[in-house]
């Protein structure tokens, strides 16, 4: 199977025509695709197909060469990372982030400011509403914290956690931002075999609680056990677009990934 035609009506996110290169290097060449809402859809492809890239172009970490990206049906160019952000879109890093000198639970809660109803000086003066809402907020991040096996460690400093605890702890600073569509750098990087499992379940759950999510992943068996559709990425171009079970058998991925006639890794 290959790509599949775009059409735009209830895509999440429609990308039609994207293109970047960097110097004489086209890094995204000509790619459409849409991301249907209330999907769990990931982005696979070789080392250096251009998947971060891509992200980044959606985000507006990078400007485009040409094309452009919709959200529900809104232009993003232009937008900055917060405007963005408000709008519903969050997104996590290959490389995880979590604030220096701050506890777990307070860079969960950090996820907030861009669904908080109370203004910053509300908080500041111990405003009655913004003391309620606070203490919704901390439960929930609480929640959140518990789900991913990291209530423990809530009060610890969030840097000396060990690198795949801080993926877990990015994640759940994005979810608690109730984003529209949640976007996925390589979640699954440095965690281990039972923190893996974990991150499936969780976004099995979060998918299934209502947001859409489009994650780039080097794990097969995380993206084929739970992704609905599974693009593909190679040398900057999308070759493939399908089912788990479509992508597997398909000639042209197989071909990117190993060169010659055996299965895709599951």
């Amino acid at each position: 199977m290959t790509a599949q035609p775009v059409h735009g009506d209830g895509a999440a996110l429609a990308i039609r025509g994207l293109r970047k290169a960097f110097g004489g290097v086209v890094a995204i060449d000509d790619v459409s695709f849409d991301v249907p809402a209330g999907t769990l859809t990931a982005l696979i492809g070789p080392n250096g197909a251009g998947k971060s890239t891509l992200f980044n172009l959606l985000t507006n970490l990078y400007r485009t060469d040409a094309g452009t990206v919709t959200f529900f049906g809104t232009p993003l160019a232009g937008k900055t990372s917060d405007a963005i952000a408000r709008l519903g879109l969050v997104r996590t890093f290959q490389t995880a982030r979590v604030f220096p000198g701050m506890t777990v639970l307070e860079n969960v809660l950090a996820g907030m400011h861009v669904s908080a109803r109370s203004p910053i000086w509300a908080h500041a003066f111990a405003d009655a509403r913004a003391r309620r809402e606070e203490r919704t907020m901390t439960r929930r991040a609480e929640a959140l914290l518990d789900a991913i096996g990291l209530s423990a460690m809530r009060d610890r400093d969030a840097t000396a956690l060990p690198l795949g605890s801080q993926k877990l702890v990015e994640l759940a600073r994005a979810v608690i931002a109730r984003p529209r569509v949640l976007l996925l750098d390589e979640p699954a990087a440095g965690l281990n075999d039972a923190e893996t499992a974990q991150l499936a379940r969780l976004l099995v759950a979060i998918h299934r609680s209502g947001t859409t999510v489009f994650v780039v992943e080097h794990n097969m068996s995380l993206v084929m056990g739970i992704a609905d559709n599974v693009l593909v990425l190679d040398a900057g171009k999308l070759i493939a677009s399908g089912s788990p079970a479509d992508i597997q058998a398909n000639a042209a991925v197989i071909e990117a990934y190993v060169g010659r006639a055996t299965a895709v890794p599951t």
